[in-house]
């Protein structure tokens, strides 16, 4: 972790420490306040005790209704001001009033599903759902955001709504973009949106983004490659798609070496390979499964519209043919320029501005709250969760020192944007 001083950040307005045991921690002398991560420890027990308790009982895409049952009352014991339950089947929008008059929204998003991982963990908060668990750190998101929640109803110190977004189904089920096709954006008002996420490898106390392009576009694919089917001893007087399909993937990965500028990002993976049911036979064709990722609009349809080319022309040559049934997935995160100024400038007021990156490379992984970002403008932020294992591994937990950080990020980021 990044060394920060042990006073609080005096970002820019002058105040004096009151109760450090309090929502109140800090008297001010203007309407806008930024705090550092200290003022937020205070929380750090009773968050940590609802994250290992979300962390127990992990459930799977939009079945989480134990989940947001909890997050549910959660909210209602803070006494926020509307909840609606049952957005996208289990997700969650809360409205938090500020103590201002100001017709602008935002929304701060925490996503809730867990993995069909069998988790390797004997601590006392492992999951006790067999064949599931929360291996990338939602149930932290979830608990950060109730933390913040919890201080923002108390405090109410920012002009304006925020718009607390608890989204299910992140996990490769499309519950972002259910979320904005149920109509929350407009419905609310939403000016624009954040989200965070964890980021093993990271300091506990780092905050990493970076403008434009963040985490990559996902699609996926099925290659139908077809030839002639016949006997394995008489290859020649069969049209083999096995042999067809071995020089469609050298195509493929030459399309990526050969036919992409260097200093564009195109990842093009195989993952899957299915083909005959005997030793004796030669099948009638292979289904060449895989993903691509790109982080411009302009690339992704360019891989498209080659790797089907590329394929047929292949084949061709063969004498076989191809069909490509193609799915785009997810869109690129997208970090808008003025937001991310604004995640920044919160990120800062929690820690010393070396723990922020504001230069962090892409990711080739996708994120589906990049539908919320093409609804809106925002940023996506990570927060580092220190030497813990990978993401989706079986014997990842999420790192509770980084509650602090990610508690006072959202609300120095909701202090930020509703300051005027």
């Amino acid at each position: 972790m990044k060394p920060y001083s042990s006073q609080p950040y005096l970002h820019p307005f002058r105040i004096r420490q009151t109760d450090a045991t309090s929502a109140n921690t800090y008297v001010q002398d203007s309407k806008f306040l930024m705090r550092s991560n200290e003022a937020f420890k205070y929380l750090k027990d009773e968050v940590t005790q609802w994250r290992r308790h979300l962390h127990r009982i992990p459930e799977l895409d939009y079945d989480l209704y134990d989940t947001a049952a909890f997050v549910a009352a959660k909210l209602r014991s803070f006494g926020i001001d509307h909840i609606e339950e049952g957005v996208a089947k289990t997700g969650i929008i809360a409205l938090v009033e500020g103590s201002g008059a100001s017709g602008e929204t935002i929304g701060l998003r925490a996503d809730m599903d867990a993995l069909p991982i069998v988790e390797q963990s004997s601590k006392p908060w492992a999951s006790t759902h067999y064949g599931k668990m929360h291996g990338c750190g939602h149930d932290g998101h979830m608990a950060m955001l109730l933390g913040a929640a919890k201080h923002l109803a108390t405090t109410r110190n920012f002009k304006g709504r925020v718009a607390l977004i608890f989204q299910p189904a992140e996990e490769g089920a499309l519950g972002g973009l259910w979320m904005v096709q149920d109509g929350i954006m407009d419905r609310y008002n939403i000016s624009s949106v954040f989200g965070l996420h964890n980021e093993p490898g990271m300091a506990v106390g780092d905050y990493g983004t970076c403008y434009g392009p963040f985490m990559a576009a996902l699609d996926e694919f099925d290659l139908i490659v077809k030839g002639k089917g016949g006997h394995a001893a008489e290859p020649h007087r069969c049209i083999d798609p096995i042999v067809i399909t071995a020089h469609v993937l050298l195509g493929l990965q030459t399309l990526v070496s050969r036919g992409t500028d260097p200093l564009e990002s195109l990842v093009v993976s195989v993952t899957k390979l299915s083909a005959g049911a005997a030793y004796n036979i030669i099948p009638e064709h292979v289904t060449v499964s895989g993903t691509v990722r790109t982080l411009s609009s302009e690339l992704r349809d360019f891989a498209q519209r080659q790797i089907d080319s590329t394929a047929q022309r292949i084949a061709a040559a063969f004498g076989g043919s191809t069909e490509l049934r193609y799915r785009r997935q997810d869109p690129v995160t997208f970090n808008s320029t003025i937001q991310t100024e604004l995640a920044l400038k919160a990120a800062r007021a929690a820690v010393e501005s070396a723990a922020v990156n504001d230069k962090l490379a892409p990711v080739m992984g996708s994120e589906d709250f990049a539908y919320m970002l093409e609804a809106r403008p925002g940023c996506y932020m990570f927060l580092g969760n220190g030497s813990t294992a990978a993401l989706h591994n079986p014997a990842y937990d999420f790192n509770d020192d980084a509650i602090p950080y990610g508690i006072a990020y959202w609300v120095n980021l909701v202090e930020t944007v509703l300051s005027t």
